[in-house]
């Protein structure tokens, strides 16, 4: 009899054919060497937060186990965590599942968001320096016509020049709750789903609360942030006049 701490084996359709792994098992990367609990717990985060896989997936425990050579008990493990991060939901027969979140969760959390990020950012201004303005700029010089044209790289891309602007805060917590948030929402209005018009949008946005930052223009910054929230939220659409 296998003991509970073997790998897991994948499922195999009738006929003896060999199945075709989930379409989540396929966006999952292996490590070269052994893979570990941490590794599944981050790998299970990278792709429900990358907004490659819809609300209301199923997590596939077993296909995932046997994908990285492990036991059930690390990635269920996992699973547990990102249900405590809110990016995962749980239901007795359906298993586990990326979140999926009602209009009034989806509104509450960008309310969320817009505050933590206005704290965020009124303290990175008040402290930030010429080094961090020229990493501001780097990083929107790189959201150039190539990036508008791969929204995968325009999503990273976009979250890198975000978290660069509120690091000059040095207000971890902060940012960790922030991070949070962001993440929880991606599933529902993935950043990596949306239309090239809508990507230019957002790259406008980003240059007006690049010269509002390095102009240290607080209220300036904030406004804008306040209106680049509300379009997300909104499901980007036209810029407020």
């Amino acid at each position: 009899m296998a003991t509970t701490d073997q790998p897991a084996q994948p499922r195999q359709p009738a006929g003896g054919e060999e199945a075709s792994p989930p379409p989540l098992v396929r966006l999952l990367h292996r490590p070269r060497g052994y893979a570990t609990g941490p590794h599944v717990l981050a790998e299970l985060r990278r792709v429900i937060v990358s907004g490659d896989v819809d609300p209301g997936t199923a997590i596939p425990l077993d296909e995932v186990a046997a994908f990285f050579g492990l036991s059930r008990i690390p990635v269920r493990e996992a699973a547990k965590t990102l249900l405590g991060e809110g990016l995962l939901e749980h239901e007795p027969r359906l298993g586990y599942t990326v979140m999926r979140l009602s209009d009034a969760e989806l509104a509450e959390l960008y309310t969320v968001a817009g505050a933590l990020e206005s704290a965020g950012l009124a303290a990175a201004v008040a402290a930030a320096t010429s080094a961090d303005d020229d990493r501001l700029r780097a990083l929107h010089a790189a959201l150039d016509e190539s990036a508008l044209a791969d929204a995968t790289v325009f999503a990273r891309l976009s979250r890198e020049f975000h978290d660069a602007m509120l690091a000059p805060s040095r207000m971890p917590r902060l940012l960790h709750m922030l991070h949070s948030a962001w993440n929880i929402t991606e599933p529902t209005r993935a950043m990596s789903r949306v239309g090239a018009p809508a990507r230019r949008l957002l790259r406008d946005d980003h240059s007006r609360m690049l010269a509002a930052f390095v102009a240290r223009d607080t209220d300036r910054l904030l406004a804008l942030a306040a209106e680049h929230t509300h379009r997300l939220e909104a499901g980007l659409g036209t810029p407020t006049p």
